[in-house]
């Protein structure tokens, strides 16, 4: 397969970035010593919602929701299918056969939620929508209906779900929809050993008078970390620009969807407690490669034996994933046909050297 890889290097200060049922920073036992985690799914949303908000030419227009049956609706409309009842009545009839609807209706029809979560371009939702109302206009039989509804649903285009294609989908309900990702990510794991920490935090009651007891308002715990970690991400560009992903794009126009996710894969950062402890910090070293061929290779490895280092973490590890990396090429003959890293070059530069290779 052609494919693009990116080895991540990270930094982050005081932070709970991604956390478990408890409101723990994650953690995993790697190389035998406990380490600070991020998972790929908190890293894949955070991606998704960079793209949508700052990169315009991403197409990654896509939304994971239960909530489908209004926008159908909504499209149904902008179709001719002036009827608000009519329109919602179909709106629920397509969620149902895209997902399943819950099997308790309230009262508001568009209201109405499919039982799992669905990933939809808009592109899809209109064209289904588009064909719909068309086919209503031609008063079809029950049987027709349900077989051409059926054939819409399973031919809507990707043409503004790029994420979708790159990152796939799950849908139980109509398996024609499922679609493997382009994509592959791992859980990002500390270079060295972390343990959580707590912060212990008071807060103060403003109007509590002067002459009332000493003491403070609330007071609690928060656990966190602070690490620097390993993230990996590989991008198939054979299986992105195949007829079940974005086949219907052109070079240029996958090319730009390449580009989007690449910057988005380096810049964007889980959310969780970005307001009281804001970690957002960028890339400290990044090796991108495009092999012709071959298999994905991350190189979290050259951490097994946890950094040792007395002077920060980073530039250790920054030695250790080169020094791996370049003892994996001579082992195994590993051929990468661009190999560059960041700072050595800018993120444009970067960017430019690996969507050279997008057809």
């Amino acid at each position: 397969m052609e494919l693009i890889e990116l080895h991540i290097l990270q930094s982050f200060p005081v932070s709970c970035l991604n956390r478990d049922d408890v409101g723990s920073p994650k953690t995993a036992v790697f190389g035998g010593v406990n380490r600070a985690r991020l998972s790929s799914q908190s890293l894949k949303r955070a991606i998704r919602e960079y793209a949508q908000q700052n990169l315009p030419d991403a197409r990654f227009g896509g939304e994971r929701t239960k909530l489908i049956v209004q926008p159908l609706a909504s499209a149904l409309r902008r179709h001719g299918i002036i009827d608000d009842k009519v329109a919602a009545e179909h709106a629920a009839n397509i969620a149902d056969k895209l997902a399943k609807l819950d099997a308790k209706p309230n009262g508001d029809g568009e209201a109405r939620q499919v039982g799992t979560l669905t990933f939809l371009a808009p592109s899809e939702v209109d064209s289904i929508a588009r064909q719909v109302a068309a086919l209503l206009t031609e008063n079809p039989k029950a049987k027709d209906y349900e077989k051409r509804l059926d054939k819409f649903c399973k031919e809507a285009g990707l043409l503004d779900g790029a994420d979708i294609a790159v990152f796939g989908r799950m849908a139980a309900s109509m398996p024609s929809l499922t679609l493997e990702g382009a994509a592959m990510f791992s859980h990002a794991l500390s270079t060295h050993r972390s343990d959580n920490d707590l912060d212990f935090y008071s807060a103060v009651d403003d109007c509590k008078p002067k002459e009332a007891d000493a003491g403070a308002g609330m007071i609690g715990t928060l656990e966190f970390s602070s690490a620097v970690y390993y993230r990996y991400a590989a991008l198939n560009l054979d299986l992105l620009a195949d007829k079940d992903h974005l086949a219907k794009l052109s070079s240029s126009e996958r090319r730009k969807v390449v580009d989007a996710f690449i910057r988005a894969t380096l810049q964007a950062v889980p959310g969780a407690r970005r307001n009281s402890m804001n970690a957002h910090t960028l890339p400290g070293y990044v090796l991108g490669t495009f092999k012709a061929a071959g298999q994905p290779v991350q190189l979290i490895n050259a951490f097994e034996n946890p950094v040792q280092s007395k002077s920060g973490w980073l530039d250790a590890s920054v030695e250790a994933l080169r020094a791996h990396h370049a003892r994996l090429k001579e082992t195994w003959g590993i051929a990468c046909t661009t190999e560059i890293s960041i700072p050595d070059v800018n993120l444009n530069a970067f960017c430019e050297a690996l969507t050279q290779h997008v057809h």
